[in-house]
Parts: C-alpha cells; structure tokens; sequence
C-alpha cells in the first residue's frame, strides 16, 4: 500500500501538476484564502450590526373582551413588512445591515400566559400604532426579558426543545382562521378558535413549568434567479405556486398517444380536492408572504418536569395542521449549533447539553436567519401568521390571562371645567 502511494506521486504527471500548483499559487493561494475568509467577514460586520442595536421586548395585555376576528391580526402583522436594510452591496457586506426581524411569542411561566412582541426600539412606536388602530383596548408595555434570569443549569432545571419545519413545501397553507370561519366575526359562542387548544395548555401548567412559543418573522423577498435572463425570480413562492397548479391541471388534460394527440376519454374535470387545493394556492400567494423561523422551549424545576408536557407543545402547534401543510419538529435542527470541540470529546451527553444550551441561547438572541444561529426557514402568509398569533375573545375561558378591564387614557382637553 505504501509502495503504491509513493509510485503515484513520483509519477511524471502528478509531479508536473504540483509543479503547475507551485507556480501558479501566486494567483490562486490569495483567492482561496479570501474566499475562506470571507464567510468570517460577513460574520464580523453583521455581528457588530446587531450588537450595536437597541431592541425593546413589548407585552400586549388584552382587555377583558376582544370582539375583533384574527383578520386584525392579519393586518397588524403585515405591517411588520419591512425590506429596507439590504438595498446594496455596500449596505449587506460593508455595513453589515440585515433585513428587521420581528418575534411573536406566546409564552406561559407558571401557568400565566404572555403575548409578546420583540423588535428594534426604532419600530417600537409604529408597532404600538399599528396594535392600537386594530385593537384599541389593549395596552402595549415595554418589559424586562423574561429569557435573561433563566441559564442552562441543568442541576437545578430540567430542559426540552425543538424548532419546527414545514411538512410539505412553503405555498400549500396551513389551515387558517378563514377556513375556520373566523374572518365571518362570529359571536363568541359559535367562535371556533384553533389557537384555543394551546392557550389552554399553557394556561393548565402550574408554578415551575415555562413554555415559550417563538416565531421569528422577516419580509421574504426574491433571492433565486432565472437561469437564462439572469433577473431575480421568486422561484420559492409565487413561481412554485404556479408550478404546483399547472401539475394538477396537466392531470385534466389526458394523456398522449404516440401521436402526439390526446387519448380521447382521458380527459376529465378537477376533482373536488384538487379545485380546493387550486383555490388555496391562489389565495396563499396573494397574501404577504415572511421569512419564518418557529421554534419552542420547555423549561422547568426538576422536581416536577413532566415529559407530557412535551407532547401538549408540540399537539398545540401541529392542531394548525391541514390535509395541504403544517408542522412537524425539525429533526436535529439544533445540532448545527452545537460547538464541534465539545461534541468531539464527549458524544453522549455533552453533545445533548450543547445543543440545548445553544438552542436556548439562539431563543434569547432571537436569532434564526443568520450565522452563527442560521436554521433553514420556511414561507408563512400573514393569514397564517395572524392564524397562529392573534389575541382571543372570550371562546378563550383559561383565566391565566394578565387582562385588563380597560384602556387607561387622558380626559379629553375639551371637558368643562
């Protein structure tokens, strides 16, 4: 064997191809090495974008009743659409500047269930306009993290965790409030919420359990390109929709003879699920499409964890799911954040606290879309969002709500004195 390795490299052609690579690594060596670098700079000037950001986690406190349908959530959250930040070579690599992201959260802690908003403090007021304009009787606060007094202390605590994927591709939806009849505002007794089985849940855990719901959003935009004009396409979304329509219309058409022309009798009409699923596609695409990550945590005093409690996080997210798409865990999505060193030691039991560590410290960063916390993500509407994160009425009856009886306001300047 060894005989054989030192022939090949005393073989005249390989000798001469190290003596091109010699020579010529004056040109080719500084490439490489930018070309590793690279990734490392983009790392860099992003890093230190982000850090020099101020953001501001906002609590939305419902009051007592809520008589709005989510088609007002739907509304609040296209306003998060935000593409400014990435218009030019010089503001992405140079600067470092990103697209805003945005995270909803729906979290219990002890058993009391928070709305949440994270964002950058200069979207603070226009996120409080757009919540009030659609729900004037809430009040919007700025708080302290709920994620900062927790830390990976496996002695004391005991901790699950998981990011989620999308079952089929990103344009076939997941069943909607729409579907749900919800976009009719229907009277509070006949409302079927599907956001109600897990508020319930939350709701149901007692002092030592925290559940943490995430949903990090950011305006999605053409990325792909067209192989012959070169001009950026939306080959993910609009363009796949249109590739998943025209296969269930070819199926209609009937099939071809050797000749060319169509078998006569093979020809037929779309099928009652294939014309809804026709219908579904088209009005997905027509909505405002984001960038989603989604992600949970399970968190709790080891005394009482209860491994149950997984099953009601994840039963709670998956209860969106429809005969077109919905949710499933994403399989080992936080080994990507695990430290390579520490894995390579110990594959057992260090790699398992690596990724939970890692995974709690990308939850608290709020960080999906950008090294070193990047997950694939996938394409969610702003109907789907507002399905999943929206403000309930009273269908809603766990009274683990912080609620509020009304909106505090200032008397209007016009009163008698």
């Amino acid at each position: 064997m060894l005989g054989a390795i030192i022939g090949f490299f005393k073989n005249p052609i390989v000798l001469d191809v190290f003596r091109f690579l010699y020579k010529s690594s004056i040109i080719w060596f500084p490439i490489l090495c930018l070309f590793i670098l690279w990734e490392y700079w983009v790392r860099y000037v992003r890093g230190l974008y982000m850090a020099r950001q101020n953001v501001v986690l906002l609590e939305i406190k419902l009051p007592r009743e809520i008589f709005k349908s989510p088609r007002a959530a739907e509304f609040f959250i296209a306003g998060l659409y935000q593409v400014i930040g990435e218009g030019n070579w010089y503001e992405k690599y140079w600067k470092g500047q990103v697209r805003s992201h945005f995270s909803l959260e729906i979290v219990s802690i002890n058993g009391s269930v928070h709305f949440f908003v994270w964002t950058k403090k200069g979207h603070q007021s226009a996120i409080e306009s757009n919540l009030y304009s659609q729900y004037p009787g809430v009040e919007v606060h700025e708080v302290p993290d709920y994620t900062l007094p927790i830390s990976y202390d496996t002695e004391t605590k005991s901790f699950w965790g998981c990011e989620f994927d999308l079952i089929k591709e990103d344009v076939f939806p997941i069943k909607t409030y729409v579907d749900y009849g919800m976009d009719k505002d229907p009277k509070e007794e006949f409302k079927i919420d599907p956001l109600t089985p897990l508020l319930e849940f939350l709701g149901g855990l007692t002092n030592g359990h925290q559940a943490w719901i995430q949903i990090i959003v950011r305006s999605h935009r053409a990325e792909d390109k067209d192989p012959v004009t070169g001009k950026k396409v939306d080959a993910r979304w609009k363009e796949n929709a249109q590739v998943q329509i025209d296969k269930i219309l070819a199926k209609t058409k009937g099939e071809k003879g050797e000749d060319g022309k169509v078998i006569p009798g093979t020809t037929r009409q779309l099928t009652e699920v294939e014309h809804e699923t026709v219908k579904a596609l088209g009005r997905s695409v027509s909505k405002t499409p984001f960038d989603v990550g989604m992600r949970t945590l399970y968190i709790a005093d080891k005394a009482v964890f209860n491994p149950s409690n997984i099953g009601g996080v994840i039963g709670g997210i998956t209860h969106f799911n429809s005969n077109l798409n919905g949710f499933k865990p994403a399989r080992g999505a936080a080994e990507k954040y695990s430290n390579f060193f520490l894995v390579w030691k110990d594959r057992s039991t260090k790699k398992k606290d690596a990724e939970k560590s890692n995974l709690l410290d990308a939850y608290k960063r709020r960080a999906y879309f950008y090294a070193p916390f990047r997950s694939p993500h996938f394409i969610l509407n702003n109907e789907e969002l507002a399905t999943i994160f929206h403000f309930p009425g009273q269908v809603a009856t766990t009274s683990s709500f912080t609620r509020i009886d009304s909106r505090k306001g200032e008397a209007p300047s016009n009163l008698p004195i």
